[in-house]
């Protein structure tokens, strides 16, 4: 069980995270003011001193703690630092993402820091600063307090001693001579804080954010998930991994490191492309570092393989590809045909991270056996496997990473010039329907997988005229429900919905006992044949009126998504017959 420490932005952040585990979880806040939606989580309001604290965590069979609570709550995280020490219970600390501090700012400790030499001060650190502020108005400045405009906090503002000639609210900006700041982060607006200060000449004081000690601790979603993982690994059923862009800027960061220091830390920070840094493994050999990609529970076929950076000085910053890294041999990626199959995120998150002059090259042992499993011989990558990753982490039987390769796909057979783009469910039906088309190029056929809305949708989108839709009849029985996206996780076979389509085509037989959707081709193949002029009266004909039943309710959702062209459906038997209407 974990409980959470939230009330913010991380907080809400954290509980997106657990929620995606479907397992129990708790999220505590002081005030219980956030508006938040929890599905698994069970909501804990008020605060908790050490003693409520501990004995929650024994009560409720706390194993670890998350503490994603603003980083001015000392006191919280103060004791949680000393209960979990106490239990022996892990904590992960879930940062906000911090900009640089910049020298142009006065940077102080403590309220009491303040510097006097100022007439006027605009105090945006809460209502719960006040107090610590009263001082300053007896050496002669005058403060004001902006804070929010709620009833609670104007109520405890008042408590605190402030008038109401010194309280504003957010966002208002009223002249002063300064203003005082915390350390709140990006998420905290501290960037967009100082610029708007910066615009009107007001003089910027910030205090630093109080330091304590935590053994783990992220500052995003990525990381987090990763660390319950691996601290709390039954929580999440499957587990995530890393793209194999991630694994590759490991590994040119662990071979820059060692060039230009002679250090060989066994982990190295990535900045991932959402901002957020997670630590990543690596190793060293003679003249190159590597990584080792976890694929963490999603089937790829990737899983395990070492990838190796090879870094060298040179006049300007340069990514090559090595052995084991393929080449765009065709149109319609991000980089000319020739380049190595690096992608643009990987690349991104190279520059991003390496900021000195360096060549960098890529290498896959045994890259291009693996990429023969892969989608790439089908969209022109030669050589090797492709170097790629959208977010830097792959989550298991991830949809987005699922999508995006459909994506390429898609995009490779419009740069192909194909007039036509034939999607279909997988290698059994695509061998099917190419027997229609042998006059389109390897590249016009793309598999959808489940995502048959999605993929009419890139069509769309990159403006294909022509669209051919095969699918066999497990699909296509719950496509002509509507339902655009087929994988069982999302919906079963609707008996009801199969057996108005039969009643619809004049076929009467009892599916009640009917288990999977191809039986039906044996069924109604029994039943005798209706003549029909030009078609003959052969038993397997019995089935066509079925056929262009289901076909013609599977048009009836999908043409929608595709406004600018023209669609073909085809339905495809387990022998490979092809109807249409």
């Amino acid at each position: 069980m974990i409980l959470v420490f939230g009330g913010t932005t991380e907080g809400r952040q954290a509980s997106e995270v657990l929620e995606e585990a479907g397992s129990t979880y708790y999220y505590s806040t002081k005030t219980g003011e956030q508006q938040l939606t929890l599905h698994h989580g069970i909501r804990v309001d008020g605060a908790m001193d050490a003693e409520a604290m501990t004995a929650f965590i024994s009560q409720h069979g706390i194993r670890l703690i998350v503490d994603a609570a603003h980083p001015f709550a000392s006191q919280l995280h103060q004791t949680v630092v000393d209960v979990a020490s106490l239990l022996t219970i892990p904590v992960i600390r879930y940062e906000r993402i911090y900009p640089p501090r910049d020298p142009d700012i006065t940077w102080i400790d403590d309220y009491d820091q303040v510097p006097t030499d100022i007439r006027t001060l605009l105090a945006t650190t809460g209502v719960q600063s006040i107090s610590h502020l009263k001082g300053l108005e007896a050496k002669g400045v005058k403060v004001i307090y902006r804070i929010l405009n709620r009833e609670s906090s104007i109520a405890l503002a008042h408590q605190q001693g402030a008038s109401d000639e010194q309280l504003c609210f957010y966002p208002a900006m009223p002249e002063a001579d300064a203003i005082l700041m915390k350390e709140s982060g990006l998420s905290g607006g501290f960037a967009e804080k100082v610029e708007s200060a910066r615009q009107i000449g007001m003089r910027i004081i910030a205090i630093k954010r109080p330091m304590f000690h935590f053994k783990h601790r992220v500052n995003g979603p990525h990381g987090l998930r990763r660390d319950v993982e691996r601290l709390l690994p039954e929580f999440f059923p499957l587990h995530s991994g890393l793209t194999t862009g991630t694994c590759a800027t490991a590994a040119a960061i662990a071979a820059t490191t060692r060039l230009t220091t002679g250090e060989t830390p066994s982990e190295v920070p990535v900045v991932l492309p959402d901002g957020e840094t997670i630590s990543v493994a690596v190793g060293y050999a003679d003249d190159y570092a590597y990584c080792i990609k976890e694929a963490g529970d999603d089937p790829d076929v990737t899983d395990g393989i070492e990838v190796r950076a090879k870094v060298e000085k040179a006049p300007q910053f340069e990514i090559c590809g090595g052995d084991g890294v393929g080449r765009f041999t065709l149109p319609g990626f991000d980089y000319p045909v020739g380049e190595p199959a690096i992608n643009k995120g990987p690349r991104q998150m190279m520059r991003e991270n390496i900021r000195e002059r360096v060549r960098i090259t890529i290498s896959v042992p045994q890259g291009e056996t693996i990429a023969r499993k892969t989608f790439n011989p089908r969209l022109g990558i030669c050589g090797g496997i492709s170097i790629i990753g959208v977010s830097g982490i792959v989550k298991p039987f991830s949809e987005e990473a699922f999508i995006n390769s459909i994506r390429k796909c898609m995009e490779v057979a419009k740069a192909s010039g194909t007039d036509r783009v034939v999607i279909n469910s997988g290698a059994k039906s695509e061998r099917f329907v190419k027997a229609m088309y042998p006059e389109l190029p390897p590249q016009a056929f793309v598999q959808y997988g489940n995502y048959i809305g999605e993929t009419l949708k890139m069509a769309n989108d990159l403006g294909i005229k022509h669209v051919t839709l095969g699918v066999m009849l497990g699909k296509a029985v719950k496509l002509a429900a509507g339902h655009l996206d087929t994988h069982s996780r999302k919906t079963v076979m609707d008996k009801v919905f199969v057996q108005q389509m039969l009643h619809e085509s004049g076929i009467s037989i009892d599916i009640s006992d009917l288990t999977l959707a191809r039986e039906l081709w044996e069924r109604i193949a029994e039943v005798p044949p209706q003549p029909s002029p030009g078609r003959g009266s052969d038993s397997v004909e019995a089935t066509a009126p079925f056929a262009r039943t289901v076909i013609r309710h599977c048009q009836e959702h999908c043409a929608p998504l595709l406004p600018n062209g023209e669609l073909l459906v085809l339905l495809i038997d387990d022998n490979g017959k092809i109807y249409e209407v």
